[in-house]
């Protein structure tokens, strides 16, 4: 039996593929902060499913990663779907600093942890993180969120090349949605082409059996990327998006 680790499982698109996998015969382990949504998760699916409370911004993340491995009886899937993000107009440092805090050094921590473990276990692993078409260019109305989706996308392509340096046999799939409504998105702003997370969890699965390096979901937004990056810079910074 296949056994994944999902981190950020306690609703919206983590919970999605945790529900998907366990169909397709996976054992999961699920990590999230807010453990009773987790237990709940767990009352469906006694047998296949293993839960630990996790905040991958803690300092002691990593251990506890490795502990829900271990419980689960090894990993062959680690899939990160935690992470925040917000529009802040305003500047305001605090929000600046815990969005960059989960979506940098928690994802930093969590990636580098299931690395290790595929590296030190010496077997196949694949590693799969939710990043965004955010970290396509730079956003005025989200400079902390787009700038932390940027460092992902590079982080995870760096990790690439570590791991053909290293001869790992470790696949790496980013996946770069559009707008899905979940818990993520702030009802205050209106988000065109908004995503159910069902939908994206299915596109999610389709690329995690094929593979795929990078998956942009879905195809509207891989449209818009197209011609974002046709956009030079010089344009794009004088471009009043979001106003």
């Amino acid at each position: 039996m296949k056994k994944a680790i999902i981190i950020g499982a306690s609703s919206g698109i983590g919970q999605e593929v945790s529900r998907l996998l366990i169909s397709e015969g996976y054992k999961v382990g699920i990590a999230a902060r807010r453990l009773p949504f987790l237990e709940e998760f767990k009352e469906k699916y006694p047998d296949q499913v293993v839960t630990k409370q996790l905040d991958v911004t803690s300092g002691n993340a990593s251990e506890t990663l490795l502990e829900l491995i271990d419980e689960l009886g090894g990993m062959d899937l680690f899939f990160l779907s935690s992470g925040i993000g917000r529009q802040n107009r305003d500047l305001n440092l605090d929000l600046e600093l815990q969005i960059l805090n989960t979506n940098v050094l928690g994802f930093s921590r969590m990636v580098t942890t299931a690395f290790n473990y595929f590296k030190t276990a010496d077997k196949p692993g694949h590693i799969a993180v939710i990043s965004s078409i955010a970290g396509t260019k730079g956003l005025g109305v989200s400079t902390s969120y787009s700038a932390s989706k940027r460092f992902q996308n590079t982080y995870i392509q760096s990790l690439v090349q570590l791991a053909r340096i290293e001869d790992l046999n470790i696949k790496f799939t980013d996946i770069k949605p559009g707008f899905v409504d979940t818990d993520l998105l702030n009802d205050e702003h209106n988000y065109p082409l908004k995503m159910q997370s069902d939908y994206v969890a299915k596109k999610i699965i389709k690329a995690l059996r094929k593979h795929k390096r990078s998956v942009i979901i879905d195809w509207r937004y891989a449209v818009l990327v197209f011609f974002w990056k046709l956009i030079p810079n010089w344009l794009w910074e004088r471009m009043k998006i979001g106003k």
